[in-house]
């Protein structure tokens, strides 16, 4: 891959959609709007640009992507305008896809109305995934991502159906931690779905499986809210109790995507005990607060170090910073989780703590905290937010 495309080898069907946003375009939204005009909205009243029924138009290259506000007791009625739109915008000159996304108020992490058929789950945002949740940080370099896939494979141990999505496109850390090299493979001969991978019994998708480990990824918002949409929603998964998300570091473009377009279940905040990473883990809880997305609690990584030789404990980046935190908010705290030269090498050789040394102490910790999540999932022990927009 060179200046943020993808190699030739990548699966068919990705690459035009994720370098369409580098191509130049004459399209515009004004006139993406006046084809719509021409649609009459379902009452029968006005058109559905009129009704306020379209919003968030983004154009990528040749790619339209837009939101159709529904009525959650019409979502299968509402699913033909969806076609009828789509046609329509996929007819004007320039388009070379168009993507409506349709949206429907209603509890976060709560499943959507049925639509017949037991395999038909629709529960957070995705057919079969019954559950999704973030794990997140207001920083980088706290131990997020080693964090997510120890708990993914925390829940596993219970005897879970578990997928992880890498969403940190600019700096993508699962292939390196589950040990996966190679590309995934197309879902059909057309090439438009993809594959997951797979390791340990858990589901997988990163752009880090498509593009080369040292390449930098320089594109902008759009680019990788596109990007992020096609890894989340155009990968043939399995049917999940949990989808574990690695959310990428801080609050920016990616982050406030895929909390306000995904109806996520909760989050699970990662942050060390000083006060310098707690300033912005805060950020990162107000986030997900601002967005009602439920705080299914606060971990606190690299906690305390016990020396090999001596058993002496020392608390290099302080202690107990994380859980006064939680305190203070009024959130659970899921546990401590210290820091080990076995963990960071197990990790740096794609063999995680919990899948590989099932019977050390940090294993046992990640496994009780993924106990603790899976209590408040479905137990339905969560912070009660109002309703808000969730994207199908």
């Amino acid at each position: 891959m060179r200046n943020g495309q993808l190699p030739d080898h990548a699966p068919r069907g990705m690459e035009p959609r994720i370098i369409i946003g580098l191509i130049m375009t004459s399209l515009s939204k004004d006139r993406i709007l006046d084809e719509l005009k021409r649609i009459a909205a379902p009452d029968g009243r006005g058109n559905i640009v009129s009704a306020g029924l379209i919003s968030d138009i983004v154009i990528e290259g040749g790619v339209v992507t837009f939101a159709l506000s529904v009525d959650p007791a019409r979502l299968k009625t509402m699913e033909q305008l969806q076609t009828v739109v789509e046609q329509a915008v996929g007819r004007i000159p320039g388009v070379t896809k168009a993507r409506v996304v349709l949206t429907a108020e209603r509890q976060p992490g709560k499943p959507a109305a049925p639509t017949g058929g037991p395999q038909q789950s629709r529960a957070a945002g995705v057919p079969g995934i019954k559950h999704l949740i973030a794990v997140a940080s207001g920083k980088g370099g706290v131990g997020k991502s080693t964090t997510a896939i120890n708990l993914a494979l925390g829940l596993k141990s219970l005897g879970l159906r578990v997928a992880v999505l890498d969403a940190d496109v600019y700096g993508p850390s699962m292939p390196k931690l589950f040990g996966l090299t190679g590309k995934p493979e197309a879902s059909s001969a057309e090439g438009k779905r993809m594959k997951p991978m797979s390791r340990y019994g858990v589901e997988v998708s990163s752009i880090g499986f498509l593009v080369d480990e040292d390449t930098p990824m320089i594109w902008r918002g759009p680019m990788v809210m596109s990007a992020l949409t096609q890894l989340l929603r155009e990968v043939e998964w399995s049917e999940a109790d949990v989808m574990v998300i690695d959310m990428p570091p801080g609050t920016g473009d990616a982050q406030l995507t895929l909390a306000q377009q995904t109806p996520l279940a909760g989050a699970v905040i990662v942050s060390t005990p000083q006060d310098l990473a707690l300033i912005d883990a805060r950020k990162g809880i107000g986030m997900f607060k601002r967005v009602n997305v439920p705080l299914l609690g606060i971990v606190e990584n690299m906690s305390y170090f016990t020396c090999n030789k001596c058993g002496e404990r020392h608390d290099i980046f302080g202690h107990g910073g994380a859980k006064a935190e939680a305190t203070r908010i009024g959130v659970p705290f899921l546990g401590e989780v210290p820091l080990d030269m076995d963990v960071r090498l197990r990790s740096d050789e794609g063999r995680p703590v919990v899948a590989t040394a099932p019977e050390s102490q940090h294993a046992a910790i990640y496994r009780d905290i993924a106990r603790q999540v899976w209590a408040q999932l479905e137990g339905g022990n969560l912070q009660k937010p109002a309703p808000r927009i969730s994207f199908e």
